[in-house]
């Protein structure tokens, strides 16, 4: 047996946590690499973790279908930019075995689309349905600015390489004080006009960027109501294992989803974790907690020390988070880098 098969002797029961929540949804971060640099997520100078700290492409297989043994059914890969990883749709494709098996219904990704043209026909051949891609703005000068160095136009050709795949694609848009603002109601008719759901996500606190937050934060809570001006908004009791509450816009017939870890904390029905390129499983996108996964796993060819750290984990999973932004907080609420988390 290779060391990214299980044995279905080895799978413990359905994770639920302290609270409840059975945990379903697993994001794994496959690099903390990115080939931008938003100015929301990362320093322009960053220091990225040296190779030899991440984990295999096999190890994480293995990591990833110890946690679909164990009642994931949902699984997306993320970064720092999940397609820069060399090799990762080797990953990609071996992963799909457990959608052929029923055992995952669902294996996706987030990107920030500058390599989909590349990737996106593969991505669809190995069973991926639809995929998240980063987009803030459409304004060529914007997306500079806000990616340090990005090309939109590499991001969008991306997009219809996703859509010819035929790829379902969400886009999702961080509000931006004083930089993109004004423009979500063209980005909500342009992704709408495309077929695209959008999903708008507030600043988060997390890792030194060098600078605070606050100037960049918008509360949704406030840019809902100057969209509700514009747009007709009905809320939809969609659920699609994440944290976005969705509204219908009856003018343009899509959705639109808001994530608002700062105005309206999304816990009570969190039933993710996400686990980082080196193995470090946390348990709560706002928290602290980590616990080591990689030495458990390099421990054994067996998966019973794995199951034991993991079972652990989750049952250290704390109710929610605890992001703060505002003048006497301007700092990050966690240390950690998104880039590093996993998405």
């Amino acid at each position: 047996m290779t060391v990214s098969e299980l044995s279905p002797a080895l799978a413990s029961s359905a994770m639920t946590d302290p609270f409840g929540r059975r945990i379903s949804y697993l994001r794994v971060s496959v690099t903390d690499r990115c080939d931008l640099r938003c100015f929301y997520c990362m320093s322009e100078d960053m220091t990225f973790l040296p190779k030899a700290d991440l984990l295999t492409l096999e190890e994480l297989d293995r990591l990833c279908s110890a946690f679909i043994a164990k009642g994931v059914t949902k699984l997306r890969l993320t970064g720092g930019e999940p397609l820069v990883r060399r090799n990762v749709m080797g990953l990609v494709r071996s992963l799909s075995r457990h959608l052929k098996t029923g055992a995952l219904k669902e294996l996706t990704l987030t990107t920030n689309g500058s390599l989909l043209s590349k990737y996106a026909a593969e991505l669809a051949d190995c069973g991926v349905k639809r995929i998240n891609v980063s987009l803030d703005t459409l304004d060529p000068a914007k997306f500079r600015t806000i990616t340090r160095w990005g090309d939109l136009n590499k991001v969008l050709a991306g997009i219809d390489a996703a859509q010819a795949a035929g790829l379902a694609v969400k886009i999702n848009a961080v509000a931006l004080k004083n930089m993109n603002e004004d423009e979500i109601p063209s980005l909500i008719e342009w992704a709408h006009g495309r077929d695209m759901a959008l999903t708008l996500i507030e600043v988060m606190p997390m890792g030194d960027i060098g600078e605070g937050r606050i100037d960049q934060y918008v509360p949704l809570s406030m840019l809902r109501t100057r969209l509700a001006q514009q747009f007709t908004m009905t809320d939809l009791p969609d659920d699609t294992g994440g944290p976005a509450r969705y509204v219908r816009v009856a003018e343009t017939g899509g959705k639109i989803g808001f994530i608002t870890p700062m105005t309206h904390n999304f816990c009570e029905s969190c039933n993710r974790v996400r686990i980082t390129c080196t193995g470090t499983i946390h348990t709560c996108l706002g928290h602290e907690d980590a616990s080591d996964l990689r030495k458990p796993l390099r421990a054994s060819e067996s998966n019973e020390l794995l199951n034991a750290t993991i079972d652990r984990a989750i049952g250290l999973k704390p109710k929610g988070h605890d992001f703060i932004i505002d003048r006497r907080h301007n700092r990050p609420s966690v240390s950690r880098h998104m880039s590093v988390t996993g998405g």
